[in-house]
C-alpha cells in the first residue's frame, strides 16, 4: 500500500481479507496484470466467446483521431480497441419479409454484445480494465440530434483491418462481406499486435446497393444523402418516433388522427415499442454479394442473382416516408412508382448530425 490506512478502513473485514491474499500471494501481485496482453491469446479469447473475427487497434491510430476524447471519456486511460465481428444469416437479412431481416438484425446484435461482455469479464479477472459499449442500442440519447454514440464500431472495423467502408456506408468484410455486425472494447492496457488495414476493397462496385436502395440515398458517384436514409429507413427510431407523436398531438380527435395514420404504421410502431426498433429498408446490405464466402452465387449467375435477391426488394409495395420537396420523394416517385410515398417531417427539430453516418444502413456510430 502507498500510505498507512486508517485505522477504521484497515480493521474492516473486507479490507484485511484482501491484504491477507495479497500477502500470501507476494506483494502487490494482484495489482500487477501483465503489463501487454498477448494477441494471440486475446483473438482466442473473442472467439471463444463467440465473435467471428477480431482485431486490435491502438488508441493512437490516425484514423482514430476523432474517437480519443469519447473514448477515454468513457474509459480514462484507454490504450488500445478491438473490434469484434459477429456474422449474420444472410438469407434472413435478404428476406423481402423485413420481420425476418430484423429478427436477425436484433439477435445478431444481442450475439455481439454478448461476445464483447464475456470477453470483458474474462480481461477483468485478469486484472485488466475494459469496457464494452452497446453494439448498437441503447446509446447517449441525451446527446441527439448530435453524436449519441459511444464509439463509431465502422471506424475502428477499419482501422483494425477487419474490412473497408463500402459505397453503401457499411463495413464489407474481406469474408463475410456485409453481412456483419460490429462491436467494440476498450481496453487500458497494450496488445503485443495490431491489425492492419486491408491493401484492398472488397467491394466489387456492382452498384446494386445504389438500385436497392428506395429513397436513393447511395448515389453511383460516391454520395451518400444521410436524412433520406435516416427519414425511411429510421421511421420508426429517435426522430421518426418524434414525428409519429407529433403528429397524434397535431391531430383534432381520433379520425383525424386515423386520417393520418394507417392501422398497419400504428401496428408497425407499437410492434418497435413493444419490441425492438425495425428497420424499414437495409436493402443496402441485403443485396451486397461482395465478401468471399458470398460472392459465389454472384459470379456464377448474375441475373438468377438479381432476380432473386435484388428485385424481390425492388418489387415489393411498402411505404416510403420522405421529407418533402426532397430528392428522395422525386427518386421514390420516379423509381418506385408502385410504392406509396409518403411525406413526413422526419421529427428533426435541428440539422441532423453528421451526413454520411446512418445507422445500419449507412452507421451509425456503429
Amino acid at each position: 500500500m502507498g500510505s498507512k490506512l486508517p485505522r477504521r478502513l484497515a480493521e474492516h473485514p473486507s479490507v484485511r481479507a484482501v491484504l491477507a491474499a495479497r500477502a500470501e500471494a507476494g506483494a502487490g501481485a494482484a495489482d500487477t496484470p501483465p503489463p501487454v496482453i498477448d494477441a494471440d491469446w486475446l483473438r482466442e479469447l473473442c472467439l471463444r466467446a463467440g465473435a467471428d473475427d477480431a482485431a486490435a487497434v491502438g488508441l493512437d491510430h490516425p484514423d482514430l483521431a476523432g474517437e480519443r476524447e469519447h473514448v477515454l471519456h468513457a474509459l480514462p486511460g484507454a490504450r488500445t480497441l478491438v473490434s469484434l465481428v459477429v456474422r449474420m444469416n444472410r438469407e434472413d437479412v435478404r428476406s423481402a419479409a423485413r420481420s425476418v431481416a430484423n429478427q436477425e438484425f436484433h439477435r445478431a446484435g444481442e450475439l455481439v454484445n454478448d461476445a464483447a461482455r464475456t470477453v470483458v469479464r474474462a480481461l477483468e479477472d485478469a486484472g485488466h480494465r475494459a469496457v464494452n459499449p452497446s453494439a448498437t442500442f441503447p446509446m447517449e440519447m441525451e446527446h441527439f440530434p448530435g453524436r449519441i454514440w459511444v464509439v463509431a464500431h465502422k471506424t475502428v472495423a477499419v482501422a483494425a483491418g477487419l474490412g473497408v467502408m463500402g459505397l453503401h456506408r457499411n463495413v464489407i468484410h474481406p469474408r463475410y462481406g456485409s453481412f456483419v455486425l460490429l462491436a467494440t472494447l476498450l481496453l487500458d492496457a497494450e496488445v503485443s499486435a495490431h491489425g492492419e488495414p486491408l491493401d484492398y476493397n472488397p467491394c466489387v462496385d456492382c452498384k446494386l446497393c445504389v438500385a436497392a436502395c428506395p429513397v436513393g440515398a447511395i448515389t453511383k458517384d460516391g454520395d451518400f444523402d444521410f436524412l433520406a436514409c435516416a427519414t425511411h429507413n429510421y421511421r420508426e427510431f429517435m426522430a421518426g418516433f418524434t414525428d409519429w407523436v407529433q403528429t397524434v398531438a397535431d391531430s383534432e380527435d381520433a379520425a383525424d388522427f386515423r386520417g393520418r395514420v394507417t392501422d398497419a404504421e400504428n401496428a408497425s410502431m407499437w410492434q418497435s415499442l413493444a419490441f425492438k426498433p425495425s428497420y424499414k429498408a437495409a436493402y443496402c446490405l441485403a443485396v451486397c454479394p461482395a465478401g468471399e464466402d458470398v460472392l459465389g452465387p454472384y459470379l456464377d449467375d448474375r441475373r438468377q442473382f438479381m432476380d432473386t435477391v435484388l428485385r424481390p426488394l425492388q418489387e415489393k409495395p411498402e411505404t416510403l416516408y420522405v421529407l418533402p420537396g426532397s430528392r428522395a420523394k422525386e427518386y421514390a416517385e420516379r423509381r418506385f412508382p408502385h410504392k406509396p410515398v409518403k411525406e413526413v417531417s422526419g421529427g428533426w427539430s435541428a440539422p441532423a448530425p453528421g451526413a454520411g453516418r446512418a445507422g445500419r444502413a449507412g452507421s451509425d456510430g456503429l
